[in-house]
């Protein structure tokens, strides 16, 4: 993907190096999930570890610890230049573009958008409404906050553990966490959040997996817009990275067996179906997954 003549947004905040406590959030593409306390905030905790094959006590406080990012991405003193010093760059320059691309698009609809923050910290970061994020849960979008969190530890780990390498790859995940950011502009979100809290959280049809592919299908509508400054093996790229990180997929790798009940993001096919929806259609209306006859 063609950035370098893309500025940099100037919402970006650089948390790198400050640490901080943990708890738990939904993955990659998990959304707005805020962990509670008592035994149904436990439940969701076990169920989120087992999906995202996480070790629970990481999660409950226990043994276990949090993940943290690789030493090689923690700069040498304090202040100094760092090994992740070009994905933070390349990550102000993806968000620049949504906000561009997304700007356009809500002025058409005659709607203003309003630019999120995206924030880049190392291990583990305070939010404001969503308690605490690590590491291990990976990329995450606050609605409380209007605020994308980013470990830039999980670009390696989108190489190696998902086998998604390349530029365009790590664009999506932050082209799917800005596309739920769309959805509290539009009020998706919420309507989605009482649904969950009513039960619809987990399931193949669930309210939390049309909202998990319909901001996959927003990242897609983005790619469009721009298109541009696509290469030569982009969209593959980020197909390849939507079917890496599907329900299935995962199940596949850490349980061994798949449990559809559980599902929270679609499976790998879904993802990457709504992903081209959105890039095919390069429209909101190509989105709608709540009321799609088939996800």
């Amino acid at each position: 993907m063609r950035l370098d003549d893309e500025g940099e947004s100037i919402n970006v905040e650089d948390r790198r190096g400050e640490g901080g406590g943990f708890g738990g959030f939904g993955g990659f593409g998990g959304g707005p999930v805020r962990i509670g306390g008592g035994i149904g905030g436990l439940v969701i905790i076990v169920i989120l570890a087992l999906v995202f094959g996480v070790d629970p006590r990481a999660l409950l406080g226990g043994g276990g610890g949090p993940r943290q990012a690789p030493s090689q991405y923690q700069q040498a003193e304090p202040g100094g230049p760092r090994a992740d010093d070009a994905d933070y760059k390349f990550s102000a320059r993806v968000l620049r573009s949504t906000e561009e691309v997304w700007g356009q698009v809500f002025q058409e609809q005659g709607a203003t958008y309003r630019d999120p923050k995206l924030v880049i910290y190392d291990n583990a970061t305070q939010t404001e409404g969503c308690g605490t994020g690590q590491t291990a849960m990976g990329p995450f979008y606050c609605p409380g906050d209007e605020k994308v969190y980013v470990d830039l530890g999980f670009f390696r780990e989108l190489d190696q553990r998902f086998n998604a390498p390349g530029d365009f790859a790590r664009a999506y995940v932050l082209a799917h966490e800005v596309g739920h950011h769309v959805q509290k502009l539009l009020g998706v979100e919420q309507q989605a959040r009482e649904m969950m809290e009513r039960g619809d959280a987990r399931g193949a049809d669930s309210a939390s997996v049309k909202l998990e592919l319909q901001a996959d299908c927003f990242a897609g509508v983005w790619a469009n817009h721009a298109r541009q400054r696509l290469e030569p093996g982009d969209i593959e790229e980020g197909l390849r990275a939507a079917s890496a990180v599907g329900d299935d997929t995962l199940q596949k790798e850490s349980r061994g067996r798949v449990v559809p009940d559980s599902f929270t993001h679609g499976t790998s096919a879904q993802r990457t179906r709504w992903f081209r929806a959105g890039f095919d259609g390069g429209d909101i209306s190509a989105c709608d997954t709540f009321r799609a006859a088939a996800l």
